[in-house]
């Protein structure tokens, strides 16, 4: 798991070091005016979360940094995106069986579940693939390539879909 959730960041990291700030920064595609750059922070404020949390024993996923820098300069993204896979590559196995409190807010107020640390980091793996699927449309509207084929798709997504991707 620790493996598979540090090569989908280093994708993320790839792809920032491939275009500019302005293409980073570009909030101009329809239909919700979203950067590659807020999508980038977003997935990097949940991981920073969970890396924070864990150690208490609560993650608050409702309390996020939400640093617009990071949402602005590929500089700052590609060191917090350092950052991150650095505290990734420290956990062990055995601490990804640690109970956790995991509070989030629903739409109606926060609600805190009991998870593992493996549980919610699954959860942030799976989040970061589907903000790469928003990421990627973004790309595409922009006219910028795809970092590589399978950007953005879920590993279960059926590779006959992938050639679509490819023609």
């Amino acid at each position: 798991m620790i493996e598979a959730i540090e090569k989908n960041l280093e994708k993320g990291k790839h792809l920032i070091t491939k275009i500019s700030n302005q293409q980073y920064s570009d909030s101009s595609v329809a239909p919700y005016y979203s950067s590659i750059g807020c999508h980038m922070r977003h997935i990097l404020d949940v991981f920073y979360c969970v890396l924070e949390g864990y150690k208490n024993n609560h993650i608050d996923l409702t309390i996020r940094k939400r640093d617009i820098s990071a949402e602005l300069d590929t500089s700052v993204c590609k060191k917090y995106f350092s950052t991150i896979i650095a505290q990734v590559k420290l956990l062990k196995p055995e601490d990804l069986l640690q109970n956790i409190k995991v509070t989030d807010d629903l739409g109606l107020g926060k609600t805190t579940v009991n998870y593992t640390l493996g549980a919610i980091l699954m959860q942030a793996h799976s989040h970061a693939i589907h903000h790469y699927a928003s990421i990627g449309y973004i790309i595409y509207q922009l006219g910028i390539e795809l970092p590589d084929s399978d950007f953005g798709f879920n590993p279960t997504t059926p590779k006959k879909n992938l050639s679509k991707v490819n023609s």
